[in-house]
């Protein structure tokens, strides 16, 4: 004879049950039906066997079923059980009776991070494959794409777009993914946003499917910043990572002098790490909206994840310091501002309903792009440096699109309201460049060169050229140069070559008369890349004598030559 029975397990009952399961390489139920069977075995007194029937009514009296065989309703109390087993493996086991579990997966939230390198920006997907609905956090314009294929490719509907603030260095993708997707937009209160939104503030909750995410304020980098703290409440509703905006960084905290005064800021600061974020536990993962490469921090670690407890322990920016001393030490040595950026806060603040598509560039014969030279559109050459120097359109300004932080150097040298013109290698060049800047406030590129400088030369329009030289060259000729290094304040304190002069290469058109156009500049950076820019920079002003260092400072300290500091 056989019986139907349900069994309550707690918890821990149910882990240590699949722990010995998986050591001996069954399942569950066999475990717990083997327990079973040696339980009854050791109830049945010696006098004589009990029949099946005293057993189960022996168990019955003493707890362990919840109901005999014959049928029965069941009482509140055990159907709440009931349910309550069936909450607790609804993420992945959940119990059917007769000492089963069926196997429905593991957990269902679905975490997604997505890195653009260019200028260190980070996006997020949240949600929930089971239930199909996710939220979209900090999205970057031309983001939005990869967002939402990856979403339809977990059959997860965007359910809603989540701002941490009101980002100063991009332009972002929140109206894009409202406009193909009707999900609400989410920010903080005080964020001033003119488009259609929803209003958060600190302790909200918003929930998509068994993903939840917790609003925390934390101003200080801007002061309607948020970090969201997310739990997989099919596990438990404790925090499993913070996405921390521009807080809290891999190394570094966020700067606190792009929307208020630099000590406002940085005493707002101090309150959302040391009371808020700090207060988490140390196994709470960490996830910026911005990585190393970004204007947002100082010094940020290359890695795109760490830690509460790591940061805690290896984080310089946080370590436990009085308030007067953070404020101090957080507003010394900071980057510059990122390029446009009250342009670019306005523009994602503003009303995206009533933007239009971008024009697609076109392609221009060199006469034609001569044309538009002359009626006041700028040439950004996105090619080498070394293919520059072999030939460029006079007036063009060099900014490599293989390099680093392409949109950012031509956000600080050109006007963001500019008609850009574009010389690039190829087809795939022109998109790459085209959207890099757009995502940075461009939305003027309206042609390029067809057929590149090949074309522009074969018309037998006049060319310019920039002369390339060695480190080699450079120590064995150095009496003959000024030398001009176009690097960053805090790269010149590193180290530099003696005698030079140093001016950033985005505060050279403001400067040029600290420079003597007569005398032949060798003109240096980290790698030649800046250098460069900066020649093209000074060809527009009229400097003829001049040259462009290759490989900059790194080949320079790689051949052992002096440096002073």
């Amino acid at each position: 004879m056989a019986y139907q029975m349900t069994v309550t397990l707690t918890d821990q009952e149910y882990a240590a049950l699949t722990e010995e399961a998986n050591k001996r390489g069954t399942q569950p139920e066999e475990v717990l039906h083997e327990i079973m069977v040696q339980h009854l075995s050791s109830a049945t007194p010696a006098k004589r066997p009990l029949t099946d029937q005293e057993f189960m009514e022996k168990l019955y009296r003493e707890g362990k079923i919840l109901n005999l065989p014959e049928p029965r309703p069941l009482t509140p109390e055990e159907q709440a059980e009931r349910e309550r087993i069936a909450q607790v493996f609804a993420g992945g086991k959940k119990y059917v009776g007769k000492g089963r579990f069926e196997n429905t997966g593991v957990t269902t939230m679905y975490f997604k991070q997505i890195v653009k390198e260019d200028l260190g920006c980070a996006s997020y997907i949240v949600g929930c494959t089971n239930a199909g609905v996710c939220a979209v956090v900090d999205p970057r314009l031309d983001m939005v794409d990869d967002i939402l294929e990856l979403a339809a490719a977990k059959e997860m509907r965007v359910a809603a777009v989540i701002e941490t603030h009101n980002h100063a260095d991009h332009i972002s993708g929140h109206g894009e993914i409202a406009r193909r997707t009707g999900a609400p937009i989410y920010v903080h209160e005080q964020a001033g946003a003119a488009y259609p939104h929803e209003d958060l503030k600190d302790g909200d909750e918003l929930h998509f499917g068994v993903a939840k995410l917790r609003v925390i304020h934390t101003p200080g980098h801007r002061p309607e910043h948020i970090a969201l703290a997310v739990s997989d409440t099919s596990r438990c509703e404790d925090p499993w990572l913070v996405l921390t905006g521009d807080s809290l960084f891999i190394g570094d905290v966020a700067r606190p002098d792009l929307a208020v005064q630099s000590e406002e800021g940085a005493n707002a600061l101090y309150d959302s790490i040391f009371n808020r974020l700090l207060k988490l536990e140390d196994g709470v993962e960490v996830y910026p909206a911005h990585v190393a490469g970004s204007l947002c921090g100082r010094g940020m670690n290359p890695k795109t994840s760490s830690t509460i407890g790591f940061e805690r322990k290896h984080n310089p920016a946080i370590a436990p310091r009085q308030r007067e001393t953070f404020i101090h030490d957080i507003n010394e040595n900071l980057p510059q501002r990122p390029p446009n950026m009250l342009k670019i806060v306005e523009r994602n603040c503003g009303d995206y309903t009533h933007d239009t598509a971008p024009p697609v560039p076109v392609a221009l014969g060199a006469e034609s792009f001569q044309r538009e030279m002359h009626a006041g559109a700028q040439v950004i050459d996105t090619r080498s440096p070394q293919e520059f120097g072999e030939g460029h359109i006079p007036g063009a300004l060099q900014v490599y699109l293989r390099g680093s932080a392409f949109a950012t150097r031509v956000g600080f040298i050109v006007p963001l309201e500019s008609r850009l013109l574009l010389v690039v290698k190829n087809e795939r060049d022109l998109r790459e460049a085209a959207a890099q800047l757009a995502v940075v406030g461009y939305d003027q590129v309206t042609g390029y060169l067809d057929g590149g400088m090949q074309a522009w030369q074969g018309a037998g329009l006049p060319a310019q050229y920039l002369e390339q030289i060695t480190v080699d060259e450079l120590h064995a000729q150095h009496d003959t140069f000024i030398v001009l290094d176009v690097r960053d304040q805090g790269e010149w304190d590193e180290g530099h070559i003696a005698g030079a002069v140093h001016l950033p290469y985005y505060l050279l058109e403001q400067r040029l008369q600290d420079l003597d156009s007569r005398r032949p500049l060798a003109v240096t950076c980290a790698s030649g890349q800046r250098s460069s820019l900066a020649c093209s920079i000074l060809q527009r002003h009229g400097f003829t004598e001049l040259c462009n260092v290759v490989g900059g400072m790194e080949a320079w300290s790689r051949q052992g030559f002096k440096e002073e500091m």
